[in-house]
């Protein structure tokens, strides 16, 4: 499904049964409810597989996502990235332990992450990895704020991120 080398994950925990999170990211729009970077997220096709939408982030910066993988009450896979520009493959997986339950978002960034593992290595580890790390733990903060208040997360709620947000 993708070629690339090296991930960055997020992984989310909550108590409750693993519903409470399928419930959320599988809504229409739903990263308007807890992505702090994103200012709106209107859709053009959905649910399920082949599912459409489209990421305005308060940056400028206009992402689209094709889901090519729909896996009820367990998760997606989709692919983003500008309209005709590279794309990033990401892989959200729900897990249940119990009265526990997971989410785990595997980014797969294209930058610098396919072809030389010798050349990609230090700027993958050093700048795409710390960017896209600290940009996943704020969007699973703010799921899991979501989740737990019902509240809607705020621009920039756990902090800025200077290429997704302003």
């Amino acid at each position: 499904m993708h070629n690339f080398h090296w991930s960055v994950k997020g992984n989310l925990k909550i108590q409750g049964p693993s519903s409470k999170i399928w419930e959320v990211i599988s809504s229409k729009s739903n990263l308007e409810l807890f992505h702090p970077f994103c200012d709106k997220n209107p859709v053009s096709k959905w649910p399920g597989q082949n599912s459409c939408d489209t990421i305005y982030y308060y940056s400028g910066l206009v992402l689209e996502r094709k889901f090519v993988n729909w896996i009820n009450n367990q998760g997606y896979d989709l692919f983003i990235g500008k309209k005709n520009g590279s794309k990033s493959f990401v892989s959200w997986r729900i897990k249940d332990f119990g009265d526990n339950s997971s989410l785990t978002v595997s980014i797969y960034p294209y930058a610098y992450n396919s072809g030389s593992k010798l050349t990609n290595f230090i700027p993958f580890y050093f700048f795409i990895r710390p960017m896209i790390q600290k940009y996943i733990n704020s969007v699973m903060n703010g799921l899991g704020h979501y989740i737990e208040t019902g509240e809607v997360v705020s621009k920039n709620q756990f902090g800025a991120h200077s290429f997704f947000s302003n």
